[in-house]
């Protein structure tokens, strides 16, 4: 078994190895992974914080040994606060990184990083606020970053900017956490998942107080929810079909 780590800012996860494929996620700073398939110019590669896989070009990352991986796997967590920080690296250069890049192989790289850091498990009621970081961010697929961010990459980044491990996909997300019978029981922080028409479930957003929702919809906005789904007032119709609350923490 190979592992590697991501030293740059942001990297997509591709679906096939090639660069015209399908981007499914992305790769934030001193994310490692675990490398299952190595080729010549992509790897495949199952990341350690969701063990999600995809590829990734094999220039956009370092090897590391299995020691290095079990190091970070082991240590506390340390996680970049800020919507955008810079850290100094070689010859005193500067590389902008997102906010959520994991900042635990921060020695390993030889950098130097002076922002705000996340080293705790914050209360429920942060997951709010932490949202909010987001709003008004472009829908991407994929992504996973305030330039750029699609549903689950919403969810997932606000849970960990608080402490907490989501998976990376709706579908899986679904799987985690407590079911609530109906949507008068949510409290603000819990996820609401919806589906299609054939059953599967294809978004998810984070409730709010008094029936608001904020969701990654062509932006990360705040729309209305009911038991039908999410209300759209601009558009004056629903958007989404609920399918199911559930509360993770």
């Amino acid at each position: 078994m190979q592992y590697g780590i991501c030293n740059l800012s942001i990297v997509p996860l591709r679906f096939e190895p090639r660069d015209p494929s399908e981007m499914v996620s992305q790769v934030l700073y001193g994310e490692y992974f675990k490398v299952i398939e190595k080729r010549k110019k992509w790897s495949k590669v199952r990341l350690a914080f969701d063990n999600y896989e995809g590829w990734i070009d094999n220039k956009q990352y370092l090897e590391i040994t299995e020691a290095d991986y079990k190091k970070f796997d082991s240590q506390d967590v340390s996680i970049a606060g800020d919507l955008v920080e810079f850290i100094s690296c070689d010859k005193d250069q500067l590389m902008a990184i997102p906010l959520g890049a994991s900042l635990g192989a921060l020695d390993f790289f030889k950098h130097r990083y002076e922002g705000h850091r996340i080293s705790e498990k914050l209360p429920k009621e942060r997951l709010i606020e932490t949202a909010f970081l987001y709003l008004n961010t472009p829908y991407l697929w994929g992504g996973r970053t305030n330039f750029g961010i699609d549903c689950s990459g919403l969810t997932q980044m606000v849970y960990k900017l608080n402490g907490y491990k989501l998976l990376r996909d709706a579908s899986q997300q679904a799987t985690q956490g407590e079911v609530l019978s109906f949507i008068e029981e949510s409290e603000p922080g819990d996820l609401a998942f919806f589906d299609n028409e054939e059953g599967a479930i294809i978004h998810v957003g984070i409730i709010m107080k008094d029936n608001y929702i904020i969701h990654a919809h062509g932006k990360v906005r705040v729309d209305r929810i009911d038991h039908t789904g999410i209300y759209n007032s601009e558009k004056r119709t629903h958007t989404h079909k609920l399918r199911v609350i559930k509360r993770i923490i």
